[in-house]
């Protein structure tokens, strides 16, 4: 009779507990970033991570301190993407921009007119919300229509200049300016 050698490829593949592996696994999440602690060199606040770590889990950190220094040095290898997808979104800083909202009246057909505010998000207003808010407000259609632009139909300038400061306070009446009417 011939004996049959086990086969190594079933050997790993085998279902069930492994031998040496403590059950269940306990995996630790970061509170920054919220993923498991080995992903958070890949998010693009790492050092925000490492400060979490260092206070909330000191042990997992000089885990990671260790790991860092055993490292070859090839940081931009690890981080820059080899093919496809949109990888790391870089954070864009907010640049400081000129802080002023621009109210005109465009004609829409011969009696109609739409009113145009711009301006809005550099008070970081969500548009879509004060789209909402300017309908509701005056009883009528608004829309956002470009990237800091919502036109809302009728002629209700002159009204503007008291609901956006009571709506939000942060803008003063100083910042809004009335370019007359415009052509769109």
């Amino acid at each position: 009779m011939t004996e049959v050698s086990p086969n190594p490829v079933a050997e790993r593949l085998k279902l069930g507990p492994r031998d040496g592996v403590t059950y269940p696994i306990i995996v630790n999440y970061c509170g920054n970033c919220s993923m498991p602690i080995e992903y958070c060199e890949y998010y693009p606040e790492y050092e925000k991570c490492k400060a979490w770590l260092e206070k909330n889990l000191p042990t997992e950190f000089e885990r990671v301190k260790l790991e860092e220094e055993t490292g070859d040095g090839n940081d931009d290898d690890k981080r820059r993407q080899k093919r496809g997808g949109k990888g790391l979104m870089k954070i864009k800083k907010k640049e400081e921009v000129n802080k002023r909202i621009t109210v005109s009246r465009a004609p829409r057909g011969k009696k109609k007119s739409v009113t145009v505010v711009t301006g809005l998000s550099t008070f970081d207003i969500d548009l879509k919300v004060a789209s909402k808010f300017f309908g509701s407000k005056f009883a009528c259609g608004s829309s956002v229509t470009g990237e800091d632009e919502i036109v809302i139909q009728g002629d209700v300038k002159d009204d503007l200049f008291d609901v956006i400061p009571e709506k939000w306070p942060d803008v003063d009446a100083d910042y809004i300016e009335d370019l007359g009417d415009q052509k769109r």
